[in-house]
């Protein structure tokens, strides 16, 4: 397992096919997809040399929290679906790894048990809700669990078409046909496990009447948490959440500057993994203009298309402080557990590691001495 690809290919054997499409597709033709992947190969770094013994040291601060690296795990909604508990194994890797993970209000698991094993190394990615009590409870409920960041998701102003989950019947959370349950049975490592663990559920949202009226994702997203933010309410946030606050999903400098004057401290560039808008520009094409519009007080994380340590760097260099992954861990849980998680986290470090030292480079922070412009 020397690449993500590799770990990709396990991954894609172990899982049954309707669930393959929620993990890997866009929306549209899926061009969004293939843009960000090219933005990235497209950036170019140049080597310096005569640097000596030099060793590269990947230790990142950010928020007033010391992280082993500048990179971490990006929020996935229903994980659970994807791999059984695989937000717990996320969490409690990346604890022990000592970088961020990003847990999501979608996601499978309640937010009390893995903010519980996740030290202080969680972050929480909120999606708001348009009734302000669920939005409320669900801040506080992120601060007592013991987050120590989080980010307001603003690029899902309404669920995007994902044509490839369509076409094979794939709801979430899942109903199973006669199809799937075919799929399930040649694929007994996954279907022992969800027996296990039992069918995934949103469990953060079930302590809400709202959802488990009918316990219907679709209805409860589209009721609730589509569209309903505007600055008025980030404002509101700002006033209730007291850490570090994150407005995730921003790729115009103008959003960016209005986010730093209504109090954001970072500025989460992302066009969700292409999955929201097959028109979307990639994060690469407008890292840098981002940058100048806010200076360079205030971090940017970044996202989309990320595969590798080289990935990393590139956004680094174009003035990300902080990049995240989604699919290259999901795959890691997927094909081999808490180990793929931290194997796939080992295979980034040393790749990033590598090129820094190929570029003559010794903080991440510095990566931009060595873009080609």
């Amino acid at each position: 397992m020397a690449t993500i690809e590799d770990v990709r290919r396990v991954a894609q054997r172990r899982l049954p096919a309707f669930v393959l499409p929620y993990l890997e597709c866009g929306t549209g033709e899926e061009r969004c997809l293939i843009r960000n992947r090219d933005a990235l190969a497209a950036v170019k770094l140049t080597p310096t040399f005569l640097h000596g013994n030099l060793k590269p040291d990947l230790a990142t601060r950010l928020f007033d929290v010391d992280y082993k690296a500048p990179f971490g795990i990006a929020p996935v909604g229903m994980t659970s679906l994807l791999w059984p508990d695989a937000e717990y194994l996320l969490a409690k890797t990346a604890a022990g790894l000592r970088i961020p993970y990003s847990f999501s209000t979608v996601a499978g698991e309640a937010m009390e048990r893995i903010g519980g094993c996740v030290d202080d190394m969680g972050w929480f990615q909120l999606y708001v809700a348009r009734q302000q009590p669920i939005t409320n409870d669900l801040i506080k409920r992120a601060a007592d669990t013991g987050f120590t960041a989080l980010a307001v998701t603003v690029d899902v102003p309404v669920p995007s078409r994902r044509e490839a989950m369509r076409r094979v019947g794939l709801r979430t959370p899942p109903k199973l046909s006669p199809t799937m349950a075919w799929q399930c049975l040649w694929h007994p490592a996954w279907s022992l496990a969800t027996i296990k663990r039992g069918m995934p559920r949103f469990r953060t949202l079930e302590s809400y009447p709202e959802y488990t009226t009918n316990g219907d994702i679709s209805e409860f997203f589209q009721s609730q948490l589509s569209g309903s933010v505007n600055w008025q309410v980030f404002e509101s946030i700002r006033r209730q959440w007291k850490g570090p606050l994150m407005i995730k999903g921003v790729l115009h400098p103008r959003d960016a500057i209005r986010a730093v004057e209504f109090g954001a401290d970072g500025i989460w560039v992302s066009n969700h993994g292409g999955r929201q808008l097959d028109a979307a520009p990639s994060p690469i094409d407008v890292l840098a203009v981002i940058r100048t519009a806010i200076g360079d007080d205030v971090p940017i994380i970044a996202d989309s298309g990320v595969r590798s340590g080289l990935d990393v760097a590139r956004m680094l260099a174009l003035g990300a402080d902080f990049v995240m992954l989604g699919r290259a861990f999901m795959y890691g849980v997927c094909a081999f557990g808490a180990d793929g998680v931290e194997h796939v986290a080992g295979m980034i470090a040393d790749d990033l590691t590598n090129v820094m030292t190929q570029v003559g480079i010794r903080r991440p922070a510095d990566l931009a001495k060595a873009l080609v412009e």
